[in-house]
């Protein structure tokens, strides 16, 4: 099993830390119904399923037709 030889001090251990950054998620808007969103995910409004302006799933059809 590895271990140190010699005891590595705080700021050489911080120094080594400081490129693990939490990034900002990408918020897009949708243009058909201006809602916000993240990239490459689709969202509901509505009772509907949008992907990139289009309607993929229409809840309120599919419990009509029920």
């Amino acid at each position: 099993m590895a271990h140190p030889k010699r005891k590595i001090s705080k700021t050489r251990r911080d120094k080594r830390r400081t490129h693990y950054k939490a990034a900002i998620p990408q918020i897009a808007t949708d243009p058909t119904t201006g809602e916000s969103h993240l990239y490459h995910r689709a969202h509901w409004h509505e009772g509907k399923l949008y992907y990139r302006g289009q309607v993929v799933i229409d809840k309120t059809e599919a419990e009509a037709e029920a």
